[in-house]
Parts: structure tokens; C-alpha cells; sequence
């Protein structure tokens, strides 16, 4: 899996942001292009359906396939809002959320089911005489797909940083993921 490149400052990052890159985006990914595009080889090549993700998917040579299931979390009527605008207006509401993956103040998907849904995708992904996928998608999508390949409870989520243009490998069969760190002597 490889996190879409950055579409905004950090600070400036909207829940359910659909923005194309942003300069820095383009910067970042040039510099790392060398790195990503061999991936372009893979099999089966997919990415969220966000423009973020698919610009980032085709700029690497991938031509993905937009694939629903890869969308971000669904964020309800927090959808358009940064974190900080969120908290101004209702921290309650915040804390709830991030305090019980089964909690959806916002009228949204719930943690849970976000990480479900991404786990989902990942156990319906042909296994057989496929030798290599790759998928680009919004690094919450990556963070989910870790925490469900690990069978992490839900609260890990909050404890994974998943920044724009890095990778992971995962390897396994539906129901028996493993995390594959490259690198290395």
C-alpha cells in the first residue's frame, strides 16, 4: 500500500478531503518517484477514489483502478472541517470519537466500521496466481488496513503515523496478514 501524496499543509488536512496535491504533494513525490514507480509492475494496481489518490496513483505509472471501498472514513457533518474546527465547536463530540471506536458523533462511520470496511477490501483481494497488488489511498485508509492486517484493537488507530508517499507490504491470505518491513542489511 502506498499513502497518497499530501494534497495540504498538516495543519491544514479536512476530514473527507477530496484536494488535489498541493505543491509540496508534487515536490514529494518527485523526490521519491524513483522509489514508488517500480511498483507499477504489480498485478492488480487500485486507489481510493479521491483525486488524491488517483492523481498520486497515476503520476507513479500505476493506472489504478478506483476502488469504493478505499474511500476515507466517512466523517458525517464534520466532512469539510480540520480537526482544530471540530474541536472549537464541539470537544465533547471529539472526545467521544476518539475515546470509543464505536462511537460516531459526527453522524459518520464509526472507527470500527471504517476499519472493518478497509479490512474487508483486503480479505477479498484475489490471492490466487496474483502475484503482487498494489493500492494507493489516504493514509487513514493505510493506518486501518495495519490495524485490522494485525488484528490491533480499534484505539491503535490513534497510535499510527502514517505519513504521504510511504509504503507498506502486507502478505498473507484473508484472515492471516503479516506486515512486511523492508530495508534494512
Amino acid at each position: 500500500m502506498v499513502a497518497a501524496a499530501r494534497s495540504s499543509d498538516l495543519y491544514d488536512e479536512r476530514f473527507d478531503d477530496d484536494r488535489p496535491l498541493d505543491r509540496a504533494g508534487w515536490y514529494e513525490m518527485q523526490r521519491v518517484a524513483h522509489a514508488l514507480v517500480p511498483l507499477s509492475a504489480a498485478d492488480l494496481r487500485y486507489c481510493s477514489p479521491t483525486l488524491r489518490s488517483r492523481t498520486t496513483g497515476d503520476a507513479l505509472g500505476y493506472a489504478p483502478l478506483a476502488q469504493p471501498a478505499l474511500r476515507d472514513c466517512d466523517m458525517g457533518r464534520w466532512r469539510g472541517f480540520t480537526l482544530a474546527e471540530v474541536m472549537a465547536r464541539e470537544p465533547a463530540a471529539v472526545d467521544a470519537w476518539v475515546a470509543d471506536p464505536r462511537s460516531a458523533p459526527h453522524g459518520g462511520e464509526t472507527l470500527l466500521a471504517f476499519i472493518s470496511r478497509i479490512g474487508g477490501w483486503l480479505d477479498t483481494r484475489p490471492a490466487e496466481d496474483i502475484a503482487a497488488i498494489v493500492a494507493v489511498a489516504e493514509p487513514a485508509v493505510v493506518r486501518a488496513a495495519l490495524v485490522y492486517a494485525l488484528k490491533a484493537p480499534p484505539r491503535t488507530y490513534w497510535y499510527v503515523d502514517v505519513q504521504p508517499l510511504s509504503t507498506i507490504t502486507l502478505t498473507g491470505t484473508p484472515g492471516r496478514w503479516s506486515l512486511r518491513l523492508d530495508g534494512g542489511v
